[in-house]
C-alpha cells in the first residue's frame, strides 16, 4: 500500500480509504469532474480560441501517459479536457491523475477536497519526493496521467529539459507515452498572475505514440530514465515548432489543423 503524510494527514488512493470513503467520493467525483470539464470546455472554447491536434492518437485506458510541457498552474486542466471530454460526461473515470504541488493545492481543506476529486497526487515541495514514482505508479495503473516532465513552469515559453522522474515511471510502469505540447497557456495565465485571461489563443497538440521499448532493457536507473525523457522532449519541441508554423501560416479551424498535423 502505497501512502503518504501531509500536514500531518494520511493521504491514500481513494480505493485504499475505505468502502464508505469510495463510495462517497465516487459521487463527488463524478459531479466535480462534470462540473469541472463543462466549465473547462466553455472557458477554453467560448472565452478563449483553443485548437485541439490529434486527439484520436491519444487512447482512453489505464497506463496512458501523457507527457507535455509546462507554462501555467492549470494546464493539467487543459490537457486532460481535451484529450477525454466528451466521454468524461458519461464515464468520468477516464480523466487522468494528477501529480499536484503539494504547496499549491493542498493549502487548506477546501481545497485539498477539490484537489483529490480533480483526482490530483500530492507531491512533496521540491519534488524530491522519491515515494511518489510508486504511488503514481499505482494509479497509473488504474487510469490516464499527465505530467510535466520539466517540473516546473517555463518563464520564457521556451522548452526545458525534463528532470528524470517521469523516465522512471514509463520504466516502472512501460505505459502508452503520449507526448503533448501546449502553446498560449502561459500568456493566458501568466506566473504571478492570479486569474486567467480572455480572448487568447491557445494550442494543444497530442501526438501519436512513442515506442520506447529498446529502452526497457537497459535496466531502471536514472542515465537510462533521463535518455527516455530526452528522446520525449525532443519530440514535444518537434511539435512546439509545428504549432509555430501554424501560427506563422494563419490559425487553420480545427479541422483542417487536423488534417495538416496527419
Amino acid at each position: 500500500m502505497f501512502k503518504f503524510h501531509i500536514k500531518h494527514r494520511e493521504w491514500k488512493l481513494p480505493s485504499q480509504r475505505g468502502w464508505l470513503y469510495h463510495l462517497i467520493w465516487s459521487v463527488t467525483n463524478y459531479v466535480v469532474t462534470n462540473l469541472s470539464v463543462t466549465f473547462g470546455w466553455v472557458f477554453f472554447k467560448v472565452f478563449n480560441h483553443t485548437t485541439v491536434l490529434g486527439k484520436e492518437n491519444v487512447p482512453a485506458r489505464p497506463n496512458t501517459l501523457l507527457l507535455s510541457n509546462h507554462q501555467s498552474m492549470i494546464d493539467s486542466f487543459l490537457v486532460g479536457l481535451f484529450a477525454f471530454y466528451p466521454k468524461s460526461l458519461v464515464k468520468p473515470s477516464v480523466m487522468p491523475w494528477n501529480p499536484a504541488a503539494e504547496e499549491n493545492f493542498y493549502r487548506n481543506p477546501l481545497l485539498a477536497w477539490l484537489a483529490d476529486n480533480w483526482k490530483c497526487i500530492p507531491i512533496r515541495k521540491g519534488r524530491r519526493d522519491v515515494a511518489a514514482i510508486f504511488r503514481m505508479a499505482q494509479a497509473l495503473r488504474t487510469a490516464p496521467m499527465t505530467l510535466f516532465p520539466e517540473g516546473t513552469r517555463t518563464r520564457d515559453g521556451r522548452i526545458g529539459k525534463a528532470r528524470g522522474g517521469a523516465g522512471l515511471l514509463i520504466l516502472e510502469t512501460q505505459p502508452t507515452v503520449i507526448p503533448v505540447c501546449i502553446d498560449g497557456m502561459d500568456d493566458l495565465l501568466p506566473i504571478g498572475a492570479i486569474l486567467p485571461r480572455l480572448f487568447k489563443r491557445i494550442y494543444v497538440m497530442y501526438g501519436k505514440p512513442i515506442d520506447l521499448s529498446a529502452y526497457y532493457d537497459k535496466g531502471k536507473n536514472k542515465d537510462v530514465a533521463q535518455e527516455i525523457m530526452d528522446v520525449v522532449m525532443e519530440r514535444i519541441r518537434e511539435m512546439h515548432a509545428e504549432i509555430q508554423q501554424l501560427k506563422t501560416a494563419g490559425s487553420p479551424t480545427p479541422r483542417k489543423a487536423v488534417l495538416q498535423h496527419e
